[in-house]
């Protein structure tokens, strides 16, 4: 095989396993491109964004990032070191970043970081009851530093109460938006390789009228409990600025913070409702963050059950539909 091949067949690989990072609805609002034979570019894909809930494409840079990232962790365990460039072009506001990859050593952790990358799920089942603890939260924080985005744990009582309740009335607010409701059912079931399937979306059995996740009111759940509960822990990826720049850097800071919850056991679940409704995600940064940081997407943390069954991926599209070149 050339070397030419072996460039190419490395860079497939980067894509397939870039393309496991977690992405809103499983939209995968990705498309790569091979440059010059070593390098990837990574395109928005406009036709995959949520006009509704996402018009500004912030949930949609958000997943790129998260590709980007597992993009350089995934050629760093292939040999293979990454040289990120964020937004490489100014007059293609869809070129949101180009990866230059150059030859180096495989690392002594190569297996396991791709392991990481096969096992992350996004499980929004209830964790379970045993609290996480702040040191576990701080931890956590430590692995989204360095992206340009950073994570805050919410620990504070007031803090936390405040944010909650912000979440709830986003989820009231979109549960009241037929539009919402509609785009939202459209990702759910959709295909083989995309959407969330039924199982990742719906609440454990006999748990009536718990409110499990994001798709309330569409998979047959009632209102009416909490989404976010006493012991689970409650963080925000958060920036210093609000554009695309900066929300590319908290799909980042997500991933990696995402991969090492995975490696210590813990579970994420994204709660993007309050940034994605106006309302909320200015009072969000108003009266939990005093304004001094723009919070791009809160997560919740916790401890899933021991024995519980894993739950299948979601589907991805093959390489050659998300790669070209």
């Amino acid at each position: 095989m050339s070397a030419t091949s072996t460039k190419v067949t490395s860079l497939r690989r980067v894509v397939e396993l870039a393309s496991r990072a977690p992405s809103v609805h499983n939209t995968q609002p990705w498309r790569w491109r091979v440059a010059d034979g070593s390098a990837l570019e990574l395109h928005a894909d406009r036709s995959r964004q949520l006009p509704v809930a996402d018009p500004d494409g912030r949930n949609l840079a958000i997943s790129c990032g998260a590709a980007i990232q597992h993009a350089a962790v995934v050629g760093s365990a292939l040999g293979l070191t990454p040289d990120v460039a964020l937004l490489p072009s100014p007059v293609d506001p869809d070129l949101l970043a180009r990866i230059e990859f150059t030859p180096g050593r495989t690392p002594p952790n190569a297996q396991k970081t791709l392991e990481l990358i096969e096992t992350r799920r996004t499980d929004r089942r209830r964790f379970t009851s045993w609290p996480v603890p702040d040191a576990r939260l701080g931890h956590l924080a430590e692995a989204a530093s360095g992206w340009g985005a950073y994570a805050i744990p919410v620990t504070d009582v007031a803090a936390r109460f405040r944010a909650e309740l912000l979440v709830n009335r986003a989820l009231s607010i979109q549960e009241s938006d037929e539009r919402f409701l509609a785009e939202q059912e459209q990702w759910i079931a959709r295909s083989s390789r995309d959407g969330v399937p039924v199982p990742n979306a719906t609440p454990a059995p006999g748990r009536p009228g718990e409110r499990p996740n994001r798709y309330l009111g569409v998979v047959g759940t009632t209102s009416g409990g909490r989404l976010v509960e006493s012991t689970d822990g409650l963080m925000a990826i958060c920036t210093a600025h609000d554009d695309q720049l900066a929300w590319l850097e908290a799909g980042e800071a997500l991933s990696a913070l995402w991969l090492r919850a995975t490696q210590d056991g813990l579970s994420i679940v994204p709660l993007s409702q309050v940034v994605e409704v106006a309302e909320t995600r200015t009072a969000l940064r108003e009266e939990v963050f005093a304004g001094m940081a723009h919070p791009q997407i809160l997560i919740r943390v916790g401890w899933q059950e021991i024995a519980r069954t894993t739950l299948p991926r979601t589907p991805r599209r093959p390489v050659d539909e998300v790669l070209e070149g």
